[in-house]
């Protein structure tokens, strides 16, 4: 054990920052390296704070003011401001697919990993700009854009969670070699084997691009503009959660998810997001493999249908 004597709290914390960073003398996991950078965001702020003389508790600087001062770490500083957004969402107590995910690697004990929470959701809905209005502003009111994205990106992590993984997915079966399991007529439950199949990384990173698409069009179609970078930095309204929710149910229902047939040809080798993409349009492989009778419609996909369980 190292002990250190009333250290200097940020040089200990920028030296494990880039012993596990561009140095890679550490190997850390990308989870434990964004709780660094969202720590010394905090930091940041802290020397902001009393180098302009500012009280411990203003905010009346934006994310931009902070970049421009720490100028000659900029792109640090722009990524110290997303490492803390991401470990706010990854930590937070509503976030319900963090009991699913495995924060070191994908070892098969938990369905989803961290880096595919990364690739994927923060990916595509995670706005990666340092913002230029103050960091106080609409905090009382519950109208922070960085509040708000972080609320809504929670529900949506909440909410695959709930339809894919929550009452279906089974510890005690887990994830390891599942799929020669179900090739040598192991008898798996279907709802843990549509979890597993659903967690992969590239059907999740089309997934959430549908999502995209499911949002983008409820805007069109009540004729409101929108920003496309920042998507979930206005709340989106109920009926549109709505929608969302049903997508993501009228999708778990895909026969593909429990079919035991495509356990070597489509589950059993890794596939790359291309792949998907292919067969969520056009129901056929890139090999030319039809998975599904037809690609997905829409309009269809947030339809309630009969029969269907939506929660």
């Amino acid at each position: 054990m190292r002990v250190f004597v009333k250290p200097n709290i940020n040089v200990l914390l920028q030296a494990n920052t880039n012993a596990g960073g561009k140095l890679r003398q550490v190997a850390f996991d990308a989870a434990v390296m964004r709780h660094l950078g969202s720590t010394l965001y905090a930091e940041r702020v802290r020397q902001y704070r009393s180098m302009r003389a500012l009280a411990e508790d203003d905010l009346s600087f934006s994310e931009q003011d902070l970049v421009r001062f720490f100028r000659g770490e900029r792109r640090e500083m722009e990524r110290y401001i997303i490492d803390a957004q991401r470990d706010n969402i990854t930590h937070s107590t509503e976030n319900k697919l963090l009991e699913f995910v495995e924060w070191a690697g994908k070892v098969a004990a938990r369905p989803i990993s961290y880096s595919t929470v990364e690739k994927t959701f923060f990916k595509e809905f995670l706005y990666k700009q340092a913002l230029d209005t103050p960091i106080e502003e609409g905090l009382e009111q519950g109208t922070n854009c960085r509040l708000v994205e972080r609320e809504q990106m929670v529900r949506l992590m909440s909410l695959f969670a709930q339809v894919c993984f929550i009452g279906k997915w089974d510890p005690e079966i887990g994830g390891r070699r599942l799929e020669n399991r179900v090739q040598k007529g192991e008898k798996i439950d279907e709802n843990h084997l549509r979890a597993w199949r659903m967690a992969r990384e590239e059907v999740v990173d089309n997934v959430v691009r549908w999502i995209r698409l499911v949002i983008e069009n409820y805007f069109s179609w009540t004729g409101k503009m929108i920003d496309r970078e920042r998507l979930l930095h206005t709340p989106l309204p109920d009926d549109l959660w709505r929608r969302i929710e049903v997508f993501l149910h009228n999708l778990a229902q895909l026969p593909c998810w429990v079919d035991r047939n495509l356990s070597t040809t489509v589950f059993g080798p890794k596939q790359n997001p291309e792949f998907w993409d292919k067969v969520f349009s056009t129901g056929v492989a890139t090999n030319g493999q039809r998975i599904l009778a037809e690609g997905l419609d829409l309009h269809e996909m947030i339809k309630e249908k009969p029969g269907v369980l939506y929660q």
